[in-house]
C-alpha cells in the first residue's frame, strides 16, 4: 500500500529530509530549503509530493509556474540541473509521476518537466544532452594539483602573477558578485536572476552556502555562488567579467574554490550542467571533471498539447541577440522580472 499526499510545508517537518539524506540518488534539488527559497523570493506555488509505503519514504519536489502568455508549467525543478522522484522504488517513481501529472492537469498545467539524475520507469522519452560535470576530490590539494594538466596550472598561474586574489565569504560578499553577474548574463543574452533570489538561496542554506569573489586589487571581476549538499559542493552560479579573461580570473577562482573543497573534506566538486561540447562543457572536462548523465522528460499535458522537445532554439537566439544589445540599467531592473518564469 502507497500512501501518496501534497506537503504543505517542508519546515519543523524530518520526513522531507529523512527521505532525502536516505537515498543515495538524491541531488541537490531534493534538499528542503528550495520549498522556501522559491516560494519566497519568486512566489511559485510548491507541489511536493510524499509517498510513504513499507518500504519507507519517497519524494518528488515541483513547482507550479505560472507563465503570463504562454501558459502553466509544472516543473521538477526550477532553475536547477535536477529533481524528480527521490528515494522510490521504480514502482513507487511511476506512481509519484502519475499523481503530479493529475495535479498538474488540475492546475491547467501546458506542461509537466521532469529533470532527474536517473531515467523513470515512464514511456515518455527524455533528452540527454545535458549532464552535469563533477570532479573527484582528494584529500590533499597538493595532490589534486598534480593531477591538473599543465595548461590548467599555467592559467592559474598567470592569474596569480596578475595580482588577482580569491576572497570567501557569504551574504556580505553578493551585491559584489551580483554586479558582475549582471554584466554577464546580459553579455550572453540572457536575463538575470533577482538579487533577492540568490539572497533568499544564501540565507536558506546558511553555513552550506559560500559566495566566493575573484578581486583585482579592491574591484571585484567575478564570482561564485557555491551550495553543501551532502558530500559535494556545487556552484550552480558563477561568472567573471569579460573584459579581464586575458587575465584568467575563472581559472584562480574556480581552482581556490576547488582547493578549499578539499580541506573542507567534501568528495566532489560539481560544476554544474553543461551541454555536451558546448563551451562550458570543455571548460569543465579540462579540470578533469566527468559527465553524469541528466535526463529531461517534458510531457505535454490538457488540450493544447506541445512537442515533447521542442525547445523554440531559433527564436531564444535572437532574443538572446535583441537582450545584448540592451543598457545594462535596463537589463538590471528588467532582466528578474523575465527570469523568474525562464525555468531553465
Amino acid at each position: 500500500m502507497v500512501d501518496i499526499r501534497i506537503v504543505t510545508g517542508t519546515d519543523g517537518d524530518d520526513r522531507w529530509p529523512c527521505a532525502v539524506n536516505a537515498s543515495s540518488h538524491a541531488k541537490l534539488a531534493h534538499a528542503a530549503e528550495w520549498f522556501t527559497v522559491i516560494k519566497r523570493a519568486y512566489g511559485h506555488e510548491p507541489l511536493y509530493l510524499a509517498a510513504e509505503s513499507d518500504a519507507g519514504c519517497a519524494v518528488l519536489p515541483a513547482f507550479v509556474v505560472r507563465r503570463p502568455l504562454v501558459g502553466t508549467v509544472v516543473t521538477s525543478m526550477p532553475f536547477l540541473d535536477s529533481g524528480g522522484p527521490c528515494g522510490a522504488s521504480p514502482e513507487v517513481a511511476a506512481l509519484l509521476v502519475d499523481r503530479l501529472i493529475a495535479e498538474a492537469r488540475r492546475q491547467r498545467a501546458r506542461m509537466l518537466e521532469l529533470r532527474c539524475a536517473d531515467r523513470l520507469p515512464i514511456e515518455a522519452q527524455p533528452l540527454d544532452s545535458k549532464v552535469n560535470m563533477t570532479l573527484a576530490l582528494a584529500g590533499d590539494p597538493d595532490a589534486l594539483w598534480r593531477r591538473f594538466d599543465k595548461g590548467v596550472r599555467n592559467q592559474i598561474r598567470k592569474a596569480e602573477r596578475s595580482g588577482l586574489c580569491v576572497e570567501s565569504g557569504g551574504a556580505a560578499h553578493l551585491p559584489a558578485f551580483y554586479e558582475t553577474f549582471v554584466e554577464r548574463m546580459r553579455d550572453l543574452g540572457s536575463p538575470v536572476h533577482a538579487l533577492a533570489f540568490l539572497g533568499a538561496v544564501v540565507d536558506g542554506f546558511g553555513s552550506r552556502a559560500r559566495v566566493v569573489l575573484v578581486k583585482k586589487g579592491s574591484e571585484a571581476i567575478g564570482g561564485l555562488v557555491a551550495l553543501a549538499f551532502k558530500d559535494r559542493l556545487i556552484v550552480p552560479w558563477a561568472t567573471c567579467v569579460k573584459e579581464h579573461f586575458a587575465l584568467c580570473p575563472n581559472m584562480l577562482l574556480y581552482w581556490e574554490t576547488i582547493r578549499s573543497a578539499c580541506v573542507d573534506g567534501f568528495a566532489r566538486f560539481d560544476f554544474g550542467r553543461s551541454t555536451r561540447q558546448s563551451g562550458t562543457y570543455h571548460f569543465k572536462r579540462q579540470w578533469g571533471a566527468q559527465e553524469e548523465p541528466l535526463f529531461w522528460y517534458r510531457i505535454p499535458i490538457g488540450p493544447h498539447q506541445l512537442s515533447a522537445h521542442s525547445d523554440g532554439c531559433g527564436s531564444r537566439d535572437l532574443l538572446a541577440r535583441m537582450w545584448q544589445r540592451l543598457p545594462l540599467a535596463v537589463t538590471r531592473q528588467v532582466g528578474p522580472h523575465i527570469r523568474k518564469y525562464l525555468i531553465q
